[in-house]
């Protein structure tokens, strides 16, 4: 079997809330005869479609968005090549990698309800942007709505979203932990893409194991919380993050 080069670009899934420009990406890739890889996790394909935009290959994780719930574990990989898929074909025949036919219905449950809980989650998570932006204690947000991130125009042209993930810091290390402790109704989870809201704390979950310099040179600290917006009411969510910034 041909040995092929591969790029891989995730869009934005870091906690800081990079974004790539695909199309770019992909014409250079295809200078070079590299295969495109996109996670598209974050963005699900309800709100951007990076095979359009010349990726090679299209990653999900189904177990956040596609699936919705948290009740299963699953990917996904998605391409327009016929001579991939028959690749990925025989792979997953060969090592039996299959997903299972329940958690195959879970997944098509899931898809049904994908466009209203995109939408729901993504108003909440501008409200809950713009709360943070009036709240002194906050100090950097990420967020590829917000009009002066460097991703905001790029996001624009290739998404029809922003996505509902949301990057801030905190003034101190002390508070960052007080809202981790304090929080009810959002959950202290290292997961994302539920219809419930989660926090996580990416230098000591999602990032533990990434050297101290690499995350520095990210801007990862201490101070970092990152947010997966679910669908609940979002007065619910503003109300607790004013008892948890205050208590």
């Amino acid at each position: 079997m041909k040995t092929q080069k591969l790029f891989f670009v995730e869009t934005p899934t870091n906690p800081m809330m990079n974004v790539t420009d695909i199309e770019e990406l992909a014409n250079i890739t295809k200078k070079h005869g590299i295969l495109l890889i996109v996670d598209n996790t974050f963005m699900s394909p309800y709100f951007q479609n990076p095979l359009k935009l010349g990726a090679d290959l299209v990653v999900h994780s189904g177990t956040k968005y596609l699936g919705g719930h948290n009740d299963t574990i699953a990917g996904f990989l998605v391409t327009s090549s016929r001579d991939i898929a028959e690749r990925l074909r025989f792979i997953i025949k060969t090592v039996g990698s299959g997903l299972a036919p329940f958690d195959s219905w879970l997944i098509l449950r899931g898809i049904k309800t994908l466009a209203i809980r995109m939408n729901q989650a993504e108003k909440n998570a501008k409200n809950l942007v713009d709360w943070l932006k009036n709240e002194k204690k906050v100090n950097k947000i990420y967020y590829p709505g917000l009009t002066d991130h460097p991703g905001h125009e790029v996001c624009k042209k290739q998404a029809r979203g922003f996505g509902c993930m949301v990057t801030f810091e905190v003034e101190s290390k002390e508070l960052a932990h007080s809202i981790l402790k304090n929080v009810r109704l959002i959950r202290f989870a290292e997961s994302l893409g539920g219809v419930e809201t989660l926090i996580t704390y990416p230098i000591t979950q999602t990032h533990a194991d990434v050297p101290a310099d690499v995350l520095a040179a990210n801007g990862i600290t201490d101070r970092i919380l990152r947010l997966s917006v679910g669908i609940e009411d979002v007065q619910d969510l503003i109300n607790e993050l004013e008892r948890v910034f205050h208590e």
